[in-house]
Formats: C-alpha cells, structure tokens, sequence
C-alpha cells in the first residue's frame, strides 16, 4: 500500500496527471493579453466557462477567464493518475438533473454514460456488529440495523412514526432531523457524521442542513431520484475543454491571483467574479465567512496471494462507502474503480486506488457553514455586491450557498440571461436548498 496526502498529491507536477489537454498559452501569465476584453472572468469553473462559452456563442463577446489554479474545471476537476485511475482532485463528483436546460446545455460538450449512484454506510447495529447499509436509510437499511422488519412503505411508515418527534417549526438540524427519522436512525446515521462534516452538533446548525437528506419508506437505494443521471464518458475536465479551447474569443490564463495582479490586468466591460464574496470585500474589514474545507489522503492497493476479499480487485463493494459513527475521523472512502467512465486498462487492473476523506476548517472553501451569524454576515455583503459597479457576482462561493453541479450550471445560465438582457447580476440566491455536501 502506498498513501499520498492532500498537499503531496494537489502539488503534482501536469505531466503525472495525464489524459486532458494542455495549452501552453495558459501559463504564459499576462504576457500577450489584448489590451481590452468584453469580460474578465475571475475562476475557470462551472460559472466561469458558461460565461465565456455563451458570450462568445451568443454575442461574440470576447473574455479573459483566469484563475489562481494550474487547472481548469474547479472543483470538478479530474485527471487520470498515474496508476492509470480516472479520479477526482477535490473528491467525487455525479451529476444529476431534474432541469431539462442543463441536460441539454451539458450534453453539447461531452457524451455520457447513465449511472445511477448508491451510498453505502458502515454502521454498527444493535448488537455493536457493523453492516453495510443504504444510505439514504430506506427498509434495508432499518432491517439490518435495528431489525425493523418491515416489508412495505406502510409499515416503514408506521415504524417511522411511531419514532418521529412532532415538531412543525424545528429550530435547528438536530430538531429537523428527529421529525424525519426518529432517535435511532439519527444518532446511527446523522449525528457523528454532521460533527465530523461540519465541526458542530446538529443543533448548532440550521435546520435546512439535516431536512435535505431523505429517510425513505421503499426500498430504491439510489442516492439520486432525478430524471437525468449520468458520467461524462471522458471525464469532468473534458467538457471544460470542450467548452472553451477551440474558441477564438476565450483567452485563458492560469496560476494568476486575481487580486495580486488586479491593477495590471487588461480593460474590461464586465468583470465576473466567481470567487468567494468575502474575498472581493476583504479590505473593507468585513469578518469572514466560514467555510468546511476537505483534505484527501490517497491509498493505493493491490491484491496479494492471501486476499481473501469477497470483492477481488477492489477494496470496498461500492464507489462511496460513509462512515457515520464516531469510530474512525474521515467521513468516507471512495474507491474510483467503480465508476463505469474509467478508462480500460484501470478497470483491468489489479490495483485499486482508494481517498479517505476528512473534513476541516482550513483549505479550499467548499462548504459555507449555515447557521445565523454566517447568513446576517453573508446579506451585508450581498447589499455591497449590488452596488458595486461593473462587476457581477455568479456562483455557489459568490452566492454563499452549496449548488449541487445541474444548480451551478443552471445559476450560470439564468445569470447569463440577465447579463444578455442588459440587467446587472449580483449573487443569486432563489433557487432554493440544494441537496446539502455529499
């Protein structure tokens, strides 16, 4: 076995992560720049590239998107390691869809293999033995836990109500989730495993956090219910690509900090700002919002003559194995071989690479922390981004609130078409709760 920590394995030099092209005008900082674009696009994400890709498209604007990474993509950055794995840089992706528009929007830029995803548990039962459990917990999951035996959404029900707490108006998540699963499915699979996620009890935090994950009463063990599911067949960072490198408006530069270089950059009619919102207002002596970051540790495996495992060539029976008790500190492994969009030789192989997951404070801002201070704090910068001239804040960091992919793109969208229309943009907030970290 070998293991790679998070700093070791993001530092890696391009040319161990292969399998997504490269233009070398990215790095060339900005040297060769035009002296004015349409749009400077602070953050090749999600948010970022929709922008530049539907102003060229639509209004043949011409954009500078640069960002302080060596990658394009954000978070959904992927590569193929150089064990031959297609993974992720800052932990799993699936993407999933109820918005025909995003479908639609993202199928122009790659093909795509369904999936549907399914979370295990390994939690200890009423007798302390561990089980390999669906989570969401649907009947298999109470079954084997604490044994329900129920066979039917009926008694599911019945054997939920008769745990649930009656609580309309819960104040906090610990409240929220007592009316949705009752005592035992919340200290098994939600309590521990919010403390680890986000540093705080349960009812430390909003009640929104712990009302976005389901108990469900049927036996679907899918993670997911939308109508679209699916896995880009190349790999995240190849839409990105798609996106934006054959396109003659869309100048990229990498390893660029938007603040350290702000006053050489070039002219513009519209900055984007993708970035976290307290970032853009630092010098005004704001707090900072608070964020849970991630740190991954990477472990490689292979099988020997004594491997007696009832999974040959992989190390767990699924992609994302949760840990929700208080026995170990990470919160899941995920095991990469599982996805159907590996590449042949890596589902070939005898190895199998596997990251341990660990949520912390310190790190890139994956997560905001939402409970009532953050929220009052995060409105006082909203109120200074309206008014702030020539710039629009587009974005999950931006807007302060954890999008799921389809929601980032179709943010991007819907911010776009105001763009387009001639209204200025400042962080959107209306599409509602998103599903929560996953």
């Amino acid at each position: 076995m070998t293991t790679l920590g998070n700093d070791e394995w993001a530092g890696m030099d391009l040319s161990v992560r292969r399998g997504n092209d490269h233009d070398p005008s990215w790095f060339a900082g900005l040297n060769g720049l035009a002296d004015e674009y349409d749009m400077i696009i602070v953050g090749a994400g999600i948010s970022g590239c929709v922008f530049a890709e539907r102003g060229s498209k639509e209004l043949g604007l011409k954009s500078l998107i640069i960002d302080k990474r060596d990658h394009i993509g954000g978070n959904c950055y992927d590569f193929i390691n150089k064990h031959g794995f297609r993974v992720s840089q800052y932990g799993v992706h699936l993407f999933h869809t109820k918005f025909d528009r995003v479908w639609e929007y993202v199928n122009r830029f790659s093909d795509w293999i369904p999936y549907e995803h399914r979370v295990k548990g390994k939690v200890k039962d009423i007798r302390d033995e561990y089980q390999i459990v669906p989570i969401p917990p649907s009947q298999e999951t109470v079954n084997k836990l604490f044994d329900a035996n129920v066979h039917t959404e009926e008694e599911m029900e019945a054997w939920l109500d008769a745990r649930r707490s009656v609580n309309p108006d819960p104040k906090n998540g610990e409240e929220s989730a007592l009316t949705r699963s009752g005592p035992e499915l919340y200290e098994a699979i939600f309590k521990h495993y919010t403390h680890k996620q986000w540093d705080k009890w349960p009812e430390e935090l909003d009640a929104s956090v712990l009302a976005r994950i389901p108990v469900r009463t049927n036996r679907d063990d899918r993670y997911f219910s939308d109508q679209h599911q699916a896995l880009p067949k190349d790999g995240y960072t190849r839409i990105f690509e798609n996106m934006i490198m054959s396109d003659p408006n869309i100048t990229v530069r990498l390893n660029v900090d938007f603040f350290e270089q702000r006053a050489a950059l070039p002219k513009c009619g519209l900055t984007v700002f993708t970035g976290p919102i307290d970032a853009y207002y630092a010098s005004q002596g704001l707090p900072k919002l608070e964020y849970r970051s991630l740190r991954f540790f990477e472990e490689y495996h292979e099988p020997d003559a004594s491997d007696k495992s009832p999974h040959p060539g992989f190390y767990q029976p699924c992609l994302q194995l949760n840990y929700p008790g208080p026995e170990v500190d990470f919160t899941r492994i995920v095991e990469y071989k599982h996805k159907p969009n590996q590449p042949a030789e890596a589902k070939q192989s005898k190895g199998t690479v596997i990251f341990k997951e660990y949520s912390c404070d310190v790190g890139e801002p994956y997560y905001p922390v939402p409970n009532p201070a953050n929220r009052e704090l995060y409105e006082r910068y909203q109120a200074l981004a309206k008014d702030e001239p020539g710039v629009c804040f587009v974005g999950r960091l931006a807007s302060y609130k954890y999008f799921n992919m389809d929601q980032a793109f179709l943010n991007a969208l819907e911010c776009w078409d105001e763009v387009k229309a001639g209204g200025k943009v400042a962080a959107r907030t209306e599409l509602g709760e998103p599903d929560g970290p996953k």
